[in-house]
């Protein structure tokens, strides 16, 4: 009798303890976690510690609040005197919202990764080789912006966008390489 009494009381205490550990949450700083209750939006959790009801809420989404730089790969865009120009950039972003990243896409990451493609492929296809080089800070201007009022929705703040590097053809660098001179000292 009393083996099954401590078995019991042990099977009482481990479901307790079950109970203490699902409900009992530690958000770490700069973080928000978005929990679900019954499958639907219930709460986001802010850092520090939070109460849950167990087996009724969860975690549904974990979410950094930090400055994310996303590389956007490098593409072929086209100027607008038909050059092909290959540029690579990087991306910053950061989430505002957790409960709109959770639910505003079904992948905001690979969203702002293809609307800084199309935005990039857009901007120099209005301008000139010559000008590509010249208006970088202008081209990652009208990224950002065109790209934060869209990820809006996603909950998301796009910090800024930086140019990594612009190739041309290397037709083009061939022609532009400058012509070797002659060397007084050697006597050529």
């Amino acid at each position: 009798m009393e083996s099954t009494l401590s078995i019991v009381a042990l099977i009482i205490f481990v479901i307790a303890l079950v109970f203490v550990f699902k409900t009992i949450n530690v958000v770490p700083q700069q973080n928000a976690w978005v929990v679900e209750r019954l499958g639907k939006y219930h709460a986001t959790l802010a850092p520090g510690l939070n109460i849950v009801v167990p087996f009724v809420d969860r975690v549904a989404y974990k979410h950094s609040l930090k400055e994310i730089p996303l590389d956007v790969p490098p593409q072929v865009c086209i100027t607008r005197d038909n050059t092909q120009l290959q540029v690579d950039g990087i991306l910053y972003f950061q989430v505002t919202d957790a409960m709109r990243a959770s639910y505003g896409s079904s992948n905001y990451l690979q969203a702002i990764t293809q609307l800084a493609q199309t935005t990039l492929r857009s901007v120099i296809g209005k301008m000139e080789l010559d000008k590509t080089f010249e208006e970088r800070d202008h081209i990652n201007t009208h990224i950002v912006n065109a790209i934060d009022e869209s990820a809006a929705n996603w909950g998301v703040k796009v910090l800024r966008y930086e140019i990594k590097d612009l190739t041309p053809p290397a037709e083009i660098l061939l022609r532009c390489r400058p012509r070797l001179r002659p060397n007084a000292k050697s006597g050529r």
